[in-house]
């Protein structure tokens, strides 16, 4: 499993340069079953959490058919049942990671560093932005 730390500067209002490390985990570089990419998925946001992380990247593709992956639909459930329990922010699927997007608007106008993420606006079904 390849992860990929982004440091992010910008200079607050006071004058302070502050770094946001974005960190980028591919879920299905080995291709695993749902069940091992699901527990993936729980011990990288566990360790982001304790790294004190604010994002999280993840890489769980789209389906080798095109028609979107077991391990897609799995990951986004789990997201979506850990936002409602308050486990986590929230988070912005890759289709949805776009400029006209009100939660990714609303996102990157508060960290415009991550108006080069090379995935934004290309609705990229095979991605989802965790807020920690």
């Amino acid at each position: 499993m390849r992860r990929r730390f982004f440091i992010l500067s910008r200079v607050s209002s006071n004058g302070f340069v502050l770094r946001w490390a974005v960190k980028t985990v591919n879920l299905k570089s080995d291709m695993p079953l749902v069940a091992e990419a699901l527990q993936r998925l729980d011990r990288e946001l566990s360790i982001a959490s304790r790294e004190k992380a604010q994002l999280l990247k993840l890489v769980h593709g789209y389906g080798s058919t095109g028609a979107g992956g077991d391990i897609r639909i799995a990951v986004q459930k789990r997201l979506m049942e850990m936002t409602q329990n308050g486990q986590i922010r929230g988070c912005i699927f890759g289709e949805n990671w776009s400029k006209s997007d009100v939660v990714a608007w609303k996102l990157l106008q508060s960290h415009a560093e991550l108006k080069s993420d090379t995935d934004l606006g290309r609705r990229n079904r095979g991605i989802t932005i965790v807020l920690l």
